[in-house]
């Protein structure tokens, strides 16, 4: 998340539990009825259901944002790919079809790029 000086989130809340790690700058988030200020190297917990927001002031922030979704109630495919569909567990991700990397890359372990 990037936030130009004098921006924000507005307060709103949602199911999910969310860690927001700033990694540049500064500004205020709130959790509930708490505000406080952060900087570089501040992590917050922003509990599921419960009002949050951020804002700037005079300088920018930058932050990582980790939101764990809740399950859904019915599971998903997230990806799908050809025929790897029917190999795929509810929910799962499907298997990438093996390729040969660019030419332009190598990797001295054999790595897949």
């Amino acid at each position: 998340m990037a936030l130009r000086p004098n921006a924000a989130i507005s307060p709103h809340s949602n199911p999910n539990l969310t860690y927001l790690l700033v990694i540049e700058g500064g500004g205020w988030v709130a959790v509930g009825d708490e505000r406080v200020r952060v900087s570089a190297g501040d992590a917050v917990l922003w509990p599921p259901n419960v009002v949050h927001a951020a804002w700037t002031e005079l300088t920018p922030m930058r932050a990582i944002v980790v939101e764990f979704v809740v399950a859904a109630e019915e599971p998903r495919v997230v990806l799908i790919e050809d025929a790897a569909a029917d190999a795929a567990p509810a929910g799962g991700l499907a298997q990438s079809p093996a390729a040969d990397p660019p030419e332009d890359r190598s990797s001295p372990d054999g790595e897949p790029w």
